[in-house]
């Protein structure tokens, strides 16, 4: 029996891949503590299918990245499901920014992506009211997609083709080598996948797998534009990011169903499920603040990014960030929305350094995946082939 633990689009798309070499002749179960799948990351998803812009060479982020786009962008055809091939452009907010739009031009193109400098006057071509200083960059392989629909779609393959997604199933504890214990019961395996997200770190420490690493929640809070604003953007507008740390920095994205969301924000959270001010506060709220603590004392350039981070609760500060990217943006242009999600950002405990790439740890018969943030759900179906390939087979 293959066991995986978690129901988000790296489970779901293992256990796809798991199919269609063939694995499903070993039954194959998903334990998931929720009642649906995609619950937390996965679900709360931006829907921006990323185009390999961003990630050194030598990643599995840069592997896989687009390679996965391409595959989610057949996946959606196929199957008749939401998809916006709108691309997107990455503007400079200041001339310092230059040098790193290059050095992104630069990644970009040894990835494989299809990028191209723009001038001012082209970038107006293809997005009327964004703004940047002398050049930006334009990705026309970005997508956006509906998470939550493709997670529903995968779920009906999967259980067509037999296999069982056990929702409201918690993992409690390990017996031997081969015997997981659950509210539900005791299962027997023969392989087990940890892809439980935002808990994988605390699944791998029950195996005694990884104990240099954590998982640090960050909060990623989001606006929308006014219905009669949505106009100003067509697709995607990004600005150049601090390439020092993994987060894009707040940015318009047109959705599917055509609101402009603004953000995410990057602040560190309370807890896994801290999706509110109090509601989520995980009972492990001392250790997730201590390790947070470690790391902004330890580690400048994430204590200087969660400083600017937490200013950004404020309309003003939020605002700030976004009001050179748009022509015509006025602050009460912004409304509240209720798209919010945390981003499970997995950090070595002894050298206090983010993770930036995906981490896979094989043990006996266990396997672990660890880190598989932004761009995970992009790279899912690339990312779960080189995973059975590498370490089921």
């Amino acid at each position: 029996m293959i066991i995986i633990c978690g129901a988000g689009i790296i489970g779901l798309s293992i256990a796809k891949e798991l199919v269609t070499q063939g694995f499903n002749g070993k039954e194959i179960i998903i334990f998931e503590k929720e009642k649906e799948v995609g619950a937390h990351a996965s679900g709360r998803n931006s829907g921006v299918l990323h185009a390999g812009i961003y990630y050194t060479p030598d990643s599995l982020k840069a592997k896989f990245c687009l390679k996965g786009n391409f595959l989610m962008r057949e996946y959606c055809k196929e199957k008749g499901l939401k998809l916006l091939e709108c691309g997107k452009v990455i503007v400079c907010r200041k001339e310092k920014d230059l040098p790193i739009l290059y050095e992104l031009y630069r990644r970009a193109s040894f990835n494989g992506a299809k990028v191209e400098i723009l001038d001012e006057k082209e970038l107006k071509e293809i997005e009327p009211y964004a703004k940047t200083i002398e050049k930006a960059l334009w990705s026309p392989y970005t997508a956006v997609i509906d998470p939550l629909e493709i997670l529903i779609s995968l779920k009906k393959d999967l259980e067509k083709h037999k296999v069982k997604i056990l929702t409201n199933t918690k993992v409690l504890n390990i017996k031997g080598f081969n015997q997981i214990v659950t509210n539900n019961g005791i299962f027997n395996f023969d392989l087990f996948i940890n892809c439980a997200g935002s808990y994988a770190d605390k699944i791998a420490h029950k195996f005694n797998v990884g104990l240099n690493y954590a998982i640090v929640p960050f909060k990623g809070l989001y606006k929308k534009l006014k219905k009669e604003k949505s106009y100003l953007v067509k697709g995607n507008i990004y600005p150049v990011p601090n390439i020092k740390n993994p987060f894009l920095g707040v940015h318009f994205t047109k959705s599917v169903n055509g609101d402009v969301y603004v953000g995410p924000t990057a602040t560190p959270a309370f807890g896994r499920e801290n999706y509110s001010l109090l509601k989520g506060i995980d009972k492990e709220i001392f250790q997730i603040m201590f390790t947070q603590s470690k790391l902004l004392i330890f580690n400048k350039d994430v204590r200087k990014a969660a400083l600017s981070e937490i200013k950004k609760y404020l309309n003003k500060y939020f605002f700030n960030e976004i009001k050179n990217m748009v022509e015509g943006l006025k602050i009460y242009d912004l409304e509240k929305c209720n798209k919010v999600g945390i981003r499970p950002q997995l950090i070595n405990i002894k050298t206090k350094k983010l993770i930036t790439d995906f981490l896979i740890i094989k043990r006996e018969n266990t396997l672990h995946i660890l880190n598989t943030i932004s761009p995970g759900f992009t790279s899912a179906f690339a990312f779960a082939k080189y995973v059975v390939d590498s370490y089921v087979k």
